[in-house]
């Protein structure tokens, strides 16, 4: 249990890494949450202080839920009688948590859609693949991250479902919550988000 502890400990400090406020502090000597959108991630990093700032962020955003996986994970291997992939998707969790909660930064950090994605891509690599489809697809239609980053969300779940129960691949009852609970956290992260949308295509 301590190495559990351990792990999701671990996992969640590596997740509230505030990548964006950080860069932002050193090129700007600004807090990237007082500009644009008010968000700590990825695409208001780029709104504000350019493309390659706003890369950098998005690929160490991406490396967190990755690395916690790959990592972090394993040192909980054998803590509980379950498979290794429960560990594993919990470090995710714990990391997407500590990204959108961060403990560095007033538990005020991004929506969790990088790290979310890194992590997913060494689960699911064929869920991931499919949920960026989407993503570009609804981006490239819509040019707007935030419509694409839920229509990503809302596909993971239907994306687990068929793979589970019409291909009749394997999909754990871990990785299958997990599924549910990011789209659900995602489309959380974005209340304001989709707040404002509804108000100004309503005026």
């Amino acid at each position: 249990m301590i190495r559990l502890a351990f792990m999701i400990v671990f996992s969640y400090i590596l997740g509230s890494i505030p990548t964006s406020i950080i860069v932002a502090r050193r090129l700007r000597g600004i807090d990237i949450r007082e500009y644009g959108s008010g968000n700590a991630g990825g695409t208001n990093t780029v709104r504000i202080l350019g493309w390659m700032p706003g890369m950098v962020v998005m690929t160490v955003d991406v490396l967190k839920g990755a690395l916690a996986v790959l990592w972090i994970a394993p040192l909980a291997f054998g803590a509980l009688p379950v498979a290794p992939e429960t560990f594993r998707i919990a470090a995710a969790a714990a990391a997407v948590t500590g990204h959108i909660w961060t403990v560095f930064a007033g538990f005020r950090g991004g929506k969790g859609v990088g790290t979310g994605a890194g992590a997913l891509a060494v689960l699911s690599p064929g869920a991931f693949a499919v949920a960026a489809l989407v993503f570009l697809a609804v981006f490239a239609l819509t040019r707007t991250v935030f419509i694409g980053s839920l229509a990503a969300a809302l596909s993971l779940p239907i994306v687990l479902t068929v793979f589970r129960n019409v291909f009749r691949w394997s999909v754990s009852d871990a990785l299958y919550i997990f599924g549910f609970w990011a789209a659900g956290l995602i489309f959380y992260t974005h209340r304001t988000n989709i707040a404002r949308y509804r108000a100004r295509t309503k005026s």
